[in-house]
């Protein structure tokens, strides 16, 4: 069946300014970490990639080694781009990136100028591409100088490859060094990405403030902590869930018995306020004016759908941010 957009799609997101850069993005953001690979079904993710863009999500958010198996996804969001979304294009901000293990050998990981610029070379390729608009480096690297990463990355701009540059897994030392350099080289940093959520709390700490006063955008991946945060696991663990699959990443030492009865205590909470945990989850990052997008996942339609809702209702009152702060002690 031929996919048409809904001519109403941007009526139905609220956008942000992207720090300091001329770009905005939706409140909510896509991300092909995890159901857009080789061992997932393809009528599935079509379908999810369909409901982002007809609810006026217009970033959709990659890696090279996104799968399984790595470099799948991007594949496989190339071959819908071309058959769905053929003649829009721009009204796309599609983002990649690298850092982690790729290929075989010395050159295929971390944050070499080799590695960085074969890499989004491939990740061109399989996403029928000519450039993509944000790449970022995905992860520090300790032993290359992070004047050659850096450098890297304004490279990758200066050839036509991506249109901006940002940071991933960023602490605020090395996050501060990098924006400075870049800054130096003529090519920017408009956005970092770090793990954030209600359990995960430690760009708290001073990258937001760093962000805030660079003026660069915020985007947090993980805000359901990777499906803890959600109703998912109150009752035990169901068979389709990241937990029961053998590439998922959840495990018993990371679903605690703590945590589970602390989901339990945010679960009434989230009901209190007409919202599923997830949603609360949701829009408890984006209650700060810091946060620029929330980087969400989904494994089927419905969960895309949910994670939407959660933009219903991101105020919340001084009392229940309180007890949310007594839940997480």
């Amino acid at each position: 069946m031929n996919y048409s957009p809904d001519p109403a799609r941007y009526q139905k997101m609220n956008y942000r300014r992207c720090g300091n850069s001329g770009i905005k993005l939706p409140e909510i953001s896509l991300g092909l970490w995890h159901n857009f690979g080789g061992v997932d079904v393809y009528e599935n993710y079509r379908a999810i990639l369909q409901l982002a863009f007809d609810s006026g999500i217009t970033h959709f958010d990659l890696a090279n080694n996104y799968g399984p198996p790595p470099g799948s996804a991007e594949e496989n969001f190339g071959i819908i781009l071309k058959q769905d979304f053929n003649g829009y294009r721009d009204e796309m901000i599609i983002s990649t990136k690298a850092g982690y293990t790729m290929w075989d050998g010395p050159y295929g990981d971390w944050g070499s100028k080799k590695y960085l610029v074969s890499s989004l070379d491939q990740s061109l390729k399989r996403m029928q591409l000519d450039y993509v608009d944000i790449f970022y480096h995905h992860r520090p690297d300790p032993d290359t100088p992070l004047e050659e990463t850096m450098a890297a990355l304004d490279l990758i701009v200066r050839q036509g490859k991506a249109l901006y540059v940002g940071l991933s897994n960023y602490k605020t030392p090395e996050f501060n060094k990098a924006v400075a350099i870049l800054k130096d080289l003529g090519t920017p940093c408009i956005i970092h990405q770090p793990k954030y959520s209600m359990f995960e709390r430690w760009a708290e700490e001073s990258l937001l403030d760093a962000l805030e006063e660079h003026k660069i955008g915020c985007i947090p991946f993980s805000p359901l902590a990777q499906g803890l945060l959600s109703n998912k696991y109150l009752k035990g663990i169901p068979e389709d869930s990241r937990w029961a699959k053998p590439h998922g990443f959840l495990n018993e030492q990371y679903a605690t018995p703590d945590k589970i009865e602390k989901v339990r205590e945010l679960n009434v909470l989230a009901e209190g306020r007409n919202q599923t945990l997830a949603q609360m989850a949701i829009a408890w990052l984006l209650k700060d004016s810091r946060i620029t997008t929330v980087l969400v996942g989904a494994s089927k339609p419905s969960q895309l759908s949910d994670s939407l809702k959660s933009l219903e209702n991101i105020i919340f009152q001084e009392s229940e941010l309180a007890a949310i702060e007594r839940i997480l002690l």
